[in-house]
């Protein structure tokens, strides 16, 4: 082993913050805080970069009428309140449910020790090991890519479910891999059957429930309530992230790799439902819209009645 080589290991993971800070410096800043700070020809303009000519006018009159709004209210919004309404609990739910997901169903565990299960598979060689693992690492990064073109053509929802569908037979392959493989065995079958099956967990969650959640996040928070559910949800993530990365050699341990694995994929098919329950397709939807959605979720079609019999009156 080359002397020092854990230095550079450190110091490299130092240039992609060098990278994401000087890309930062071009980042613009967030319409609605332009609007707030009466910026209003910057907000448009940034917003011009994102939206066509017909988009961009319901966007504009809609940061107008939210910041008017919250003028009018002068409320900070507090920890508590996001469970205080029906709506914003329902919506946080999904949210939260789907950063949680996306850990239990095992993505970190694979990321992070991927070497130890490759080796867990009877690939005794540390250098096949990371070389193996550098390889899934691959898989996700190019997967992501894939994944920033699909969920707008087929939709937030459909891609989720696609993606743990894949999921779930991966994990049972990667079982099904380590209840066959016995102690002591030379047969290299179900070790390499065990690595695909880690190159396929990758290649169905790296393009749908890598992105999903955090675009998801993204678009069904009231704009009162954005900023403070989308970090409550994101340390909903991290949360779970510790907890499946403190417990999965554990449970390997005492349960064996293969009752590990099936557990994994028990927690995503209970995703499966969690989204086609309770999370809404918002592909194309603006952000009145998928308000809309949760008011009516929470109270029922009378909801919608009333919001139709108040657009009559206004018309009167």
């Amino acid at each position: 082993m080359v002397q020092g080589t854990w230095r550079w290991m450190l110091g490299v993971s130092a240039v992609p913050a060098v990278i994401q800070f000087f890309l930062m410096l071009c980042l613009p800043e967030s319409p609605r805080w332009l609007f707030m700070k009466n910026e209003k020809d910057k907000a448009i303009a940034v917003l011009s970069k994102i939206y066509d000519i017909a988009r961009l006018e319901d966007e504009v009159d809609h940061l107008s009428a939210a910041l008017e709004e919250e003028q009018q209210r002068k409320h900070t919004v507090r920890y508590l309140d996001v469970f205080r309404t029906k709506e914003i609990r329902l919506a946080f739910l999904a949210g939260a449910g789907l950063q949680a997901f996306q850990q239990f169903t095992g993505i970190n565990t694979v990321m992070y020790y991927s070497p130890t299960i490759v080796q867990m598979a009877g690939f005794n060689s540390n250098q096949l090991a990371l070389l193996l693992s550098l390889i899934v690492a691959a898989m996700n990064a190019g997967g992501t890519v894939v994944g920033i073109y699909l969920i707008d053509h087929f939709g937030r929802k459909k891609l989720a479910l696609s993606s743990l569908s894949g999921v779930i037979v991966s994990l049972v392959i990667l079982a099904g891999a380590f209840f066959a493989e016995t102690p002591g065995s030379s047969n290299g079958i179900y070790g390499w059957l065990a690595v695909i099956g880690l190159a396929l967990y990758i290649a169905f969650f790296a393009p749908g429930m890598g992105p999903v959640p955090w675009t998801v996040n993204s678009e069904i928070y009231p704009e009162q309530y954005r900023g403070i559910c989308g970090g409550m949800s994101a340390t909903v993530n991290w949360i779970s992230n510790l907890i499946v990365a403190q417990t999965f050699l554990t449970i390997a341990e005492a349960l064996g790799t293969g009752v590990t694995f099936l557990i994994l994929a028990g927690i995503a098919l209970l995703a499966v439902v969690f989204v086609i329950v309770y999370v809404p397709e918002t592909k194309g939807l603006t952000f009145v819209e998928v308000e809309r959605i949760w008011k009516e979720r929470a109270w029922g079609s009378s909801y919608n009645t009333e919001s139709l019999l108040e657009h009559g009156n206004e018309s009167n």
